[in-house]
């Protein structure tokens, strides 16, 4: 004991630690830790990076020159006469092998590299986009199982004042002040419970299935530790992150990317060229020989070919425009109602906890008090209990709502990466 004193508050800490790593004590589950666990194991996270990834590879070729190409055949071979099917007769048949490649121009390979390095960026953007979406989902499912747990043990609770509540009764029927009707409201109180408890425990396995699509069934099935998770809403802040929010940033990457396209269709309007470099093989009494050719495209048909691609690329741009507008006011929108309501649960809960949960205790103790005098109904007070079980479930209720609604903000407006 003298060492554990002197020792003071490290070994304090490592023998807790040791207790809580105890083999056989089952795991507590954390807001925090279903985060990270969502972080690394959400199948969504692992897809989107795959495709992060895709982007970053394809941007890479995508202003090169195509691969040269090989080329082999025969010249002038005769088909008919004595020297029909023969390689070394004739002064005009050749072997040949060459070399060719195709020259893009400069302005469509800078295109194609703007627009795949925009592509990189929308990846980018959809991987956040993602990533916030996990983190709330995972965040609202862990609140809604800790809600369930909670009216699962508020129902313990209630389970132990019925056993009291009938020992009551029984008490005042024994001694001649009570009817022996009044021996069956306990009962029925009882099975009222269990109901809603059986309602209860079902809504609790659908809850933990859904934190499970989020975290894996394992570590979704393992006790909750921890309390109404909050965060600090600050209207301020959020508003000042509405720009940043990535269903909004997308849109400049994706206009990048269409300009990019545009750009690229403008400068099929410029001819590109090829080489060609052909090493001619004929028979021992002839001479080898060399040839270089060239060859042009020939963008003659502009109206058919060109613009009607420039005019798609220059719709696309002004249907991002009208989109990045409509979801910016649908943002808007949506955080001026996300405030509104998480304010009207805020006031919501303090009613509950200030106003609402004290009076029905109070009706509860008033009703069992005229009931032990004499002068109330035992219907009374089975009615007063129901109404303060209904308010202490509206009380977890209200709350579950209130932390959800600051994880909704939080997640969307203050949680962001860049």
């Amino acid at each position: 004991m003298s060492i554990l004193i002197a020792a003071g508050r490290p070994v304090l800490a490592a023998l807790l630690a040791g207790v809580l790593l105890w083999p056989g004590r089952a795991p507590a589950l954390t807001l925090d830790q279903a985060l990270r666990l969502a972080e690394t194991d959400a199948p969504l996270l692992d897809a989107q990076a795959a495709a992060r990834q895709a982007a970053r590879s394809a941007a890479i070729p995508a202003g090169e020159l195509p691969d040269p190409k090989l080329v082999l055949g025969v010249q002038n071979l005769p088909v008919d006469s004595s020297e029909r099917w023969t390689l070394n007769r004739d002064p005009m048949s050749m072997k040949v092998i060459g070399v060719a490649q195709q020259m893009i121009n400069a302005d469509k390979r800078q295109a194609r590299t703007d627009a795949a390095m925009a592509g990189v960026e929308v990846a980018d953007r959809q991987q956040q986009i993602t990533w916030l979406a996990v983190r709330r989902q995972t965040a609202l499912a862990w609140i809604d199982s800790l809600a369930l747990e909670k009216k699962l043990a508020l129902f313990r609770e209630l389970y132990a004042e019925n056993r009291l509540f009938e020992r009551t009764v029984r008490a005042r029927i024994a001694g001649g002040s009570g009817a022996a009707a009044d021996a069956v409201l306990p009962q029925q109180e009882k099975a009222l419970l269990d109901e809603q408890q059986d309602e209860l425990e079902a809504r609790r396995r659908t809850a933990r299935a859904q934190l499970g699509q989020w975290i894996g069934p394992a570590p979704a099935s393992e006790p909750l530790q921890g309390d109404w998770p909050f965060w600090p809403v600050d209207p301020a802040h959020y508003r000042h992150n509405l720009e940043r929010h990535p269903e909004l940033a997308i849109f400049a990457a994706q206009t990048r990317q269409a300009e990019a396209r545009v750009r690229e269709a403008r400068a099929e309007k410029i001819p590109d060229w090829g080489w060609e470099v052909d090493y001619q093989h004929r028979g021992q009494a002839y001479s080898n020989m060399v040839s270089l050719k060239l060859t042009f495209d020939l963008p003659v048909f502009t109206g058919t070919r060109q613009d009607p691609k420039i005019a798609a690329g220059q719709a696309l741009l002004a249907q991002l425009e009208a989109e990045r507008e409509a979801r910016t006011r649908e943002h808007d929108a949506l955080l001026a109602g996300d405030l509104a309501r998480f304010d009207q649960l805020d006031q919501a809960l303090q009613r509950v906890d200030h106003t609402l949960l004290p009076l029905a205790r109070q009706r509860v103790q008033r009703a069992m008090a005229d009931y032990r005098g004499g002068r109330g109904t035992l219907q009374a007070v089975v009615e007063a209990r129901r109404e303060q079980l209904q308010t202490r479930l509206r009380r977890i209720d209200v709350a579950r709502q209130r932390a959800a609604a600051s994880a909704v903000l939080y997640f969307a407006y203050g949680d962001l990466r860049s």
